[in-house]
């Protein structure tokens, strides 16, 4: 059973704010007061998701505080293995010898199908099927409803856009939308023109 202290939020208009009964209790360097506590680290979305790494890391939260939760209605194969810090939501399935890595999060009815590897820090959105033997790389961003083909490889740090349909492998830092998936551009996260 877990008892939830509160949420930490680098936005200041945040800190004192009361959400679902749980206070924000100040920004992520506050980590280091709790001591004692273990972390789930639910940052990412489409304006940071190349960075998640980095924002942990900058909290000093050593793997081993992090923890896995995983909602009783999901589904996980007993050949799959599951990496620390994953965020693993309702009616996700985890086919057999799908590799999760670390602080990966699954939102709602998404499909890791069988054979399939999603890197470290790759947020999966709601609904997305990902068909057997996937390689996402680490970092990526895949978003709702989309399809991935079987056997297609997606580079580090891409974006999926929402209700794109990926037939064919994409290359790391690019980003693809449509059906067919197409390239829209090619973008080093983390420079100027982001």
């Amino acid at each position: 059973m877990y008892e939830c202290l509160g949420f930490l939020d680098d936005d200041p208009t945040k800190w004192g704010f009361v959400f679902q009964g749980i206070k924000v209790l100040g920004p992520l360097s506050k980590s280091t007061e709790f001591d004692d506590c273990f972390f789930v680290f639910g940052i990412g979305s489409t304006s940071n998701f190349w960075k998640r790494d980095d924002i942990l890391a900058k909290t000093g939260i050593e793997n081993q505080r992090l923890e896995t939760i995983i909602h009783p209605t999901a589904y996980i194969s007993q050949s799959a293995t599951i990496g620390q810090g994953c965020i693993i939501f309702q009616n996700t399935v985890i086919a057999s010898n799908a590799v999760i890595g670390t602080c990966v999060y699954l939102l709602p009815n998404s499909i890791i199908s069988h054979n399939s590897t999603i890197g470290d820090f790759t947020c999966i959105t709601g609904s997305v099927c990902v068909s057997g033997s996937v390689r996402i790389g680490k970092k990526c961003y895949i978003g709702a409803n989309s399809a991935i083909k079987d056997g297609v490889s997606i580079g580090d740090c891409s974006l999926i856009g929402m209700g794109s349909i990926v037939l064919k492998d994409v290359f790391g830092n690019c980003v693809v939308a449509g059906n067919p998936a197409r390239l829209l551009r090619n973008i080093k996260f983390g420079a100027t023109e982001r």
